[in-house]
């Protein structure tokens, strides 16, 4: 019995196996299960989430929101803490812009000036491909992070590709939770980017047509302000206004070619530092608008405050970089000006797209010009025929009237026997004589024509600075300010010249210096000329016959002459005349 009900017993355990068999099988499947369709919902999630990405991404349309839009969402869809979007620049081997996420202003600050393609970021710069790192600092190509960088280990790249071209790499880095970057996330990224590309296209599109509308705009403006009577000067801020507008740059400046002279004159500047600007003349060669001017072509500079074409004098493009300068005319028409147009130091350089219709700008603001004066030329010499009418009438007929009342008179006091009035009638026709040669002064007042080219105080200035030159072994910087020409009379703009020969003539053989800055002002009530040196000052015991000269020539018209010898070197010269 004790055997029957043992085989039972086990009867009902292998049983009982059979049946929790069967069982820990459909466990395993329904965990099975469980897990795929939490792998399916976190597909669908995540396809969900990279859907509305790409619908957030492309619904922008401005480029720097788009940008931004991209690294967020990167960032979110792959759960990256530190995300950021590089743009590669024109050379096609730096970064131009960078676009960050998960770092504060702060901590941005503390680092430093942004990346500009060098370690890991170079890498798809050189290979743009998806690269996905367990530990940045492993790779061959990583050579640590500036002081103040958080710590980065895990990272994934892709690039992004508009138009068949690379227009930049997108960089996350420290997956969330401490995973690794997998394969799907590079998927998700690579499909991210695809969109980015497309998005980042149709904003480069619309910015250009908005471009090209602003820019018409403008053009119309300034040919609506110059058919409108508006003054050069008045057209000529408008145009460095609206190009420095369109443009995002933070200069402009405007220079003219002046008279029988090899320079150009700083008409208009608007913007940074545009003080440091206003008045300078500036030599058509060696010089980056003077190369823009004889080119009749754009000239480009990445950074203009470390270039070699900028001319000599006073430090002017401190935190200002990129900078294009683009002629107003064209080389068939004549250039008739320049318009040189400045960005803050960061800011990406101007493309080549962007040039285009600055240039196209530029050349129909100098064909409004060219109308412009066209019609002041036309109106002048519609003046100039009235003149010479008048002056033709008064020489005909009010002259040869007056002549035979004279003759008549004297004729008449012949026949006159009174004492007092002969004289009377002499004292008329002496009169009637003094009235013949006032019109006849009148006449030729109205006839005559102004002086030849060159004959302007400006561009005298500019010859005797340029002669001076070879002896001084540099150029000096010049600066002129105000209606020089108009304001100073020719008496004083002789004063002025020989002052200014005298001066340049004293730095040349008694200071050693290698720098001078000249400066012409004028306010319409006084004249004031500026030369100053970085030499050793005036010597003491020395002869000073030419100072002497100078301050005679000031004191003569009721002006002055004061001289700054500072301590550390160097002499400035004030002479200042009223022009009363």
């Amino acid at each position: 019995m004790g055997c029957g009900g043992s085989r039972v017993g086990r009867s009902e355990d292998a049983g009982e196996a059979r049946i929790r068999l069967p069982q820990l099988r459909l466990d395993e499947l329904l965990e099975e299960l469980q897990a795929r369709l939490d792998a399916a919902r976190g597909t669908r999630d995540r396809v969900h989430s990279l859907l509305e990405a790409v619908l957030s991404v492309g619904r922008e349309l401005d480029l720097e929101q788009v940008l931004h839009s991209i690294v967020e969402a990167a960032a979110a869809l792959v759960d990256a803490e530190y995300a950021a979007l590089g743009v590669i620049g024109p050379d096609g081997k730096r970064l131009s812009a960078f676009y960050t996420v998960g770092v504060s202003e702060d901590q941005i600050a503390r680092i430093g000036p942004y990346p500009e393609g060098h370690g890991i970021l170079g890498e798809l710069i050189r290979r743009p491909a998806p690269l996905r790192l367990a530990k940045i600092s492993e790779h061959p190509a990583s050579y640590g992070f500036p002081p103040h960088h958080p710590p980065m280990n895990t990272f994934l790249g892709v690039p992004i590709r508009v138009r068949d071209q690379i227009f930049g790499n997108l960089y996350l880095t420290e997956k969330r939770g401490g995973m690794q970057f997998d394969e799907e996330d590079e998927s998700v990224l690579s499909t991210l980017a695809v969109a980015a590309g497309v998005a980042i296209d149709n904003a480069r599109l619309y910015e250009e047509s908005r471009q090209r509308e602003r820019w018409l705009q403008a053009n119309a403006e300034i040919t609506h302000r110059l058919m409108s009577g508006s003054g050069r000067g008045e057209v000529l801020g408008l145009i460095a206004g609206r190009a420095m507008e369109i443009t995002g740059a933070a200069l402009a400046v405007v220079a003219m070619p002046m008279e029988d002279t090899d320079a150009l004159t700083v008409e208009l500047a608007v913007g940074e530092e545009a003080e440091t600007h206003r008045g300078l003349v500036l030599p058509v060669d060696d010089s980056l608008i003077g190369e823009a001017f004889s080119s009749a072509a754009p000239v480009t500079s990445p950074d203009i405050s470390h270039d070699d074409r900028v001319s000599a004098g006073p430090p002017r493009f401190s935190r200002l970089g990129p900078a294009v300068a683009v002629p107003i005319g064209t080389g068939e028409g004549g250039v008739r000006g320049v318009v040189l147009l400045v960005r803050e130091t960061g800011q990406m350089a101007f493309s080549e797209k962007e040039i285009e219709p600055l240039q196209s700008f530029a050349a129909q603001a100098a064909i409004a010009m060219e109308l412009a004066e066209r019609r002041q030329d036309s109106e002048e010499i519609a003046v100039l025929k009235d003149r010479d009418r008048i002056a033709r009438d008064l020489h005909d007929l009010a002259i040869q009237r007056l002549f035979a009342t004279g003759m008549t008179l004297q004729s008449a006091g012949r026949f006159i026997e009174h004492a007092e009035a002969g004289q009377r009638v002499a004292r008329a026709v002496d009169d009637l004589d003094e009235t013949i040669k006032i019109i006849r002064s009148t006449i030729f007042g109205l006839r005559a024509r102004d002086g030849g080219a060159g004959t302007g105080l400006r561009a005298r200035v500019v010859r005797a600075v340029g002669e001076a030159s070879p002896v001084l072994g540099f150029a000096p910087s010049v600066r002129m300010e105000g209606l020089v020409d108009t304001d100073v009379p020719r008496e004083i703009a002789d004063h002025v010249i020989a002052v200014l020969s005298e001066s340049l003539t004293n730095i040349a053989r008694h200071s050693g210096a290698d720098r001078a800055d000249v400066a012409l002002v004028t306010d319409g009530h006084e004249v004031r000329l500026t030369v100053s040196d970085n030499g050793v000052g005036i010597p003491s015991g020395g002869r000073r016959s030419g100072l002497r000269n100078m301050a005679e020539r000031a004191e003569q018209l009721g002006g002055s002459l004061t001289l700054d010898c500072p301590e550390n070197g160097g002499t400035t010269l004030v002479w200042r005349v009223p022009l009363d």
